[in-house]
């Protein structure tokens, strides 16, 4: 074969490879456009999830520190618990001197240092008292090094030499398992419905779903269900569809929050927001829930990365966006404390006592109680509207058949003057929040915000 020759089965190779790209693509959204999305129990789409990571909640770092504070929590108007892996750490090839609590030596056990079965039983118990329901964090895709589970080889991963592997290179800490074997399927199968069964929770937080197969939550699911028919299902994953039409009732909402710290930054417009929801929603079948967030294990704090009031300008925002508002153990007060790397394999308790700051706990009760009240909120349409300063505001519309609202958030650390585009804007009325002062003369369409001001407009639909 001559160089020409070469050249042409090259140059139609690349156009073989760019026509597959192409209409893959195309196929790929097409499936996503016509995906349904699981029905998804009412009480989740109004209820407010509240993630704990047990070592640093409190300085005893057990469950029953947890358990003691539920009334609190209860006050503030959390629904859902949401607890990171509860089990023994591995010891072997541990990252940090405490270990990652995602290196799990035994799904069955509890780490002793969180106390024992009977403390666990007694924070689920205390805790559906108080109408609030607790999940499991479950890593599924991995052990630690030490685990219980190397007893047999063949539930792992193996490079070409046959040596066990992470599920990704960078995390040392662990290794991964192996979902071509059926054995590694029914284990965590009946893992899964151990703590339900004997436990009582109320459902999973499933880490790095999109490292196990899709086929097996699908699978477990339903085998869940027998066992628990109001088991919900928490999907650690971003741009994944398909997750949410039988597996999982809600996942992450990962491109948002990425969003989010390009607006604070100052990198990108807050108009952009608008657009990230929209290839979202295009994305997901309709009905899809995401967890709205700024804060959790896997991000710096919020008010490290955004400021104190900058912090509480983004979760306003979340909180009034469509999905299930999450909050991260000590946003409440907040703390500042170290979070991610290194805090994820140390101890670095939630520093509680919040002298100085706002009253953040007061204002997110209010904000939490205004969501709960008006289903507007939760199962309301989102209406992006218009305003003048698009770079730095970013205003949206909340409505249903009984009551609109108007939401506007100035996500810089400046003034900003201007107005918001409304159709009508008679009868707005801002809602009153706890320390948020509100002028007398504030009213839409005109807008007044100082830096990482926001308020929020209501008015009642006329019969």
């Amino acid at each position: 074969m001559n160089i020409i020759q070469r050249k042409l089965r090259f140059l139609l190779a690349i156009a073989l490879i760019g026509w597959l790209a192409i209409n893959f693509a195309s196929v790929s959204k097409a499936d996503s456009s016509s995906l349904i999305a699981r029905k998804s129990p009412d009480w989740l789409r109004s209820s407010v999830v509240y993630e704990i990571f047990p070592r640093d909640f409190s300085q005893a770092g057990d469950l029953n520190a947890i358990t003691t504070r539920l009334d609190e929590l209860k006050d503030l108007g959390m629904n859902v618990l949401w607890l990171m892996p509860i089990h023994p750490i591995g010891e072997k090839m541990r990252k940090g001197p405490m270990g990652s609590p995602f290196s799990v030596r035994d799904f069955y056990a509890i780490n002793p240092d969180y106390g024992t079965t009977n403390d666990f039983k007694r924070l689920i118990q205390e805790a559906h008292q108080r109408g609030m329901k607790v999940v499991m964090d479950i890593v599924a895709g991995q052990t630690s090094w030490d685990s219980v589970l190397m007893a047999h080889p063949d539930f792992y991963l193996h490079d070409t030499n046959g040596m066990i592997i992470p599920p990704d290179p960078a995390w040392t800490d662990v290794a991964g398992l192996n979902y071509a074997n059926p054995e590694v399927r029914h284990y965590m199968i009946d893992m899964m419905k151990y703590w339900l069964s004997d436990y009582g929770v109320d459902g999973f937080r499933c880490d790095v779903a999109p490292n196990v197969p899709l086929d097996f939550w699908d699978e477990a699911r339903t085998e869940l269900e027998k066992v628990s028919p109001e088991v919900i299902m928490l999907a650690d994953a971003g741009n994944q569809p398909t997750l949410l039409c039988k597996a999982f009732d809600v996942d992450s909402s990962w491109g948002m929050v990425g969003m989010l710290n390009k607006v604070m930054s100052g990198e990108i417009p807050a108009a952009d927001l608008k657009a990230e929801w929209e290839y979202s929603y295009q994305q997901f079948p309709k009905g899809a829930l995401h967890l709205r967030f700024t804060d959790n294990h896997e991000e710096t704090r919020a008010v490290a990365r955004y400021s104190i009031e900058g912090a509480l300008a983004a979760q306003v925002f979340m909180l009034t966006l469509d999905g299930v508002p999450l909050f991260y153990n000590g946003m409440e007060v907040g703390d500042a404390t170290e979070s991610a790397d290194p805090a994820l394999f140390e101890k670095m308790p939630v520093f509680w006592r919040s002298g100085g700051r706002p009253p953040l706990r007061d204002i997110y009760r209010d904000l939490i109680n205004l969501r709960k009240q008006y289903a507007a909120f939760y199962n309301g349409e989102v209406v992006w509207l218009d305003n003048t300063a698009p770079g730095q505001v970013v205003s949206i519309m909340r409505r249903d058949a009984k009551d609109e609202f108007v939401i506007l958030i100035n996500l810089s650390n400046c003034r900003q003057t201007g107005s918001v585009k409304l159709s009508d804007a008679n009868g707005f009325e801002p809602v009153k929040i706890s320390d948020n002062p509100i002028s007398i003369d504030a009213r839409i369409p005109d807008f007044n915000l100082g830096g990482y001001g926001w308020c929020i407009y209501h008015r009642a639909v006329p019969d």
